[in-house]
């Protein structure tokens, strides 16, 4: 079968490209390119505990090496400390432990997913690679490109990860509405000395600053070896930020940050970030699908549009995957589009309805109590994944869930939700986390048995309710792999879940229930394959 066709080589297509090939599925990624990345500082992405567990899972290597974990947050109003929170520790305001967010230069994390690649015998790269043209027919797709020769490109399946301006969904005549300069950032990167080590910093209306709509917010997020990413967020306009106005701003927040003279400082990159906010009528037409900023751009209010777009590309490859090695799995895959594109659109929602309150001057009278910090909450909820704007989205109204099923149990984590990363015993009797069984393409059933972990997986595997499972997972309409863990949150003993390839809880059973377990492995796949069924070409 035709290898799939990956048009763009930023981290979200080359992501895909990883996981397709670590599922046994050949790709061709289409870079326009020259097949490296510019090495801009101030240029960085935050990623969230399973983001950058997706990531370093794929490459290989581990990226928070590559990066800065923050060691807290803190968010100041003039001179008041509102909100402090230590990563290594608790939020006192948010019971249980913090998982700190990775900050890392882009071009680094890029480097690590094409090192990776050129590993993969099953990824080719062509770079310096444009497309210009898209044919579909029932069998697959045919592309073109122009570079240095023009060059045909037959394919299984596309998929558009090439950008805000994605000549993919161009080309497919998908319209992108939204809202154009919804918030522009000067951007500074450099080597200093902050007072808070390690640690990334939100602060509005600086008093230093008492003027102005650009009173309002600087955010401080560290990288490593002393490098700090400073922005500023700036008037709504298209006014020129100039290299002087930079300048000034780094001088006047460095020095108003130290209550003395400007400490000593090297400037490595500046730049302007403009967030628009976009999202894709359609995702999939026929053999084409979008994904990252060719299906949606947001990231005002600190949330990142990158974190999405790599969660894209967990949910897609699976279910491509899956479609490529027994035949078209329609259902499936036209949940890739029903399930993404409803997680980002309510985090557009969010983040539209927050703005007005938080840029107009007005307060949060209407929106969260308590003016100052109600603002102060709804921001760090954007920069640290939590909330509304910011934590990973649950597919609860996913067309992959499983009818009303008798034996189900609740559990800490709802259905259609990302599940919790324990600690399990694999096949091979090793202690391992669950993440890292993700992205193989199997279903995981995960046992709760108390107990099992004090003893080698041999004395328990052939006792109790064990044979039956083991039977039961043998039989599902899918490759599965068993799993024991000791405890999850909120399951009973003898509880059963069923768990996505790309994490999301299907179910949670109570005890082994043979036919309950089936029916929901095979509405996770979208139902029975039908071979025969032809993919509608828009």
């Amino acid at each position: 079968m035709d290898p799939v066709i990956i048009v763009g080589a930023g981290p979200v297509g080359l992501t895909l490209a990883l996981a397709l090939a670590r599922q046994e599925v050949p790709c061709v990624v289409l870079d326009e390119g020259p097949g490296k990345d510019e090495q801009r500082p101030a240029r960085t992405v935050v990623l969230r505990e399973d983001t950058a567990a997706l990531l370093a899972r794929l490459t290989g290597v581990p990226l928070a090496e590559a990066g800065s974990r923050w060691a807290g947050w803190r968010s100041l109003r003039r001179k008041q400390v509102m909100r402090e929170i230590t990563f290594d520790g608790t939020d006192p305001s948010s019971p249980g432990p913090d998982a700190p967010p990775l900050h890392m230069a882009q071009h680094v994390l890029t480097g690590a997913l094409r090192a990776a690649l050129a590993r993969e015998r099953l990824v080719k790269v062509a770079v310096d690679s444009r497309l210009d043209s898209v044919e579909q027919e029932p069998s697959g797709v045919t592309v073109h490109t122009r570079g240095a020769e023009g060059t045909w490109w037959r394919g299984s399946y596309l998929v558009g990860c090439d950008g805000p301006r994605s000549t993919v969904r161009k080309l497919q005549d998908i319209r992108f509405p939204g809202r154009t300069a919804v918030e522009r950032h000067a951007v500074a990167a450099l080597r200093a000395e902050l007072p808070w080590p390690d640690k990334a910093l939100l602060h509005r209306m600086p008093p230093w600053r008492t003027s102005g709509p650009t009173a309002g917010e600087i955010t401080a997020r560290p990288l490593p070896d002393g490098v700090w990413r400073l922005d500023w967020l700036l008037p709504p306009g298209k006014d020129l930020v100039t290299p002087e106005l930079l300048v000034a701003r780094v001088r006047e927040t460095l020095a108003g940050w130290s209550a003395g003279p400007t400490p000593p400082y090297e400037l490595l990159d500046t730049g302007v970030h403009t967030v628009h906010h976009r999202l894709a009528r359609r995702w999939r037409a026929g053999r084409v699908f979008l994904a990252g900023d060719a299906a949606h751009l947001l990231g005002a209010l600190g949330t990142q549009g990158l974190d999405e777009g790599l969660r894209d590309a967990d949910n897609l490859a699976w279910k491509l995957a899956l479609a490529w090695h027994h035949g078209p799995h329609e259902a499936l895959l036209d949940s890739y589009q029903t399930e993404r594109r409803a997680v980002v659109a309510a985090r557009l929602r969010a983040a539209d309805q927050a703005l007005p309150l938080l840029r107009g001057g007005g307060g949060l009278r209407g929106y969260v109590r308590g003016s100052a910090r109600g603002h102060d909450t709804v921001l760090t909820d954007g920069h640290l994944g939590r909330g509304a704007l910011g934590a990973p989205g649950a597919y609860a109204d996913s067309p992959l869930a499983p009818p009303h099923l008798d034996g189900e149990t609740p559990v800490a984590t709802l259905p259609g939700a990302p599940v919790v990363d324990v600690r399990v015993t694999a096949e091979d009797g090793s202690f391992v986390r669950l993440r890292e069984r993700l992205g193989r393409g199997a279903l995981l059933v995960v046992l709760i048995a108390p107990g099992t972990g004090v003893w080698e997986r041999k004395h328990w595997v052939t006792a109790g309710i064990m044979p039956r499972l083991a039977a039961a997972v043998t039989a599902l309409p899918n490759p599965a792999e068993l799993l024991v863990a000791e405890n999850y949150p909120g399951a009973a003993p003898h509880t059963v879940l069923l768990v996505r390839p790309d994490g999301h809880l299907v179910t949670a059973l109570s005890g082994v229930r043979p036919a309950d377990l089936y029916t929901a492995a095979e509405a996770a796949l979208g139902g029975p394959a039908k071979a025969c069924v032809e993919a509608a070409v828009s």
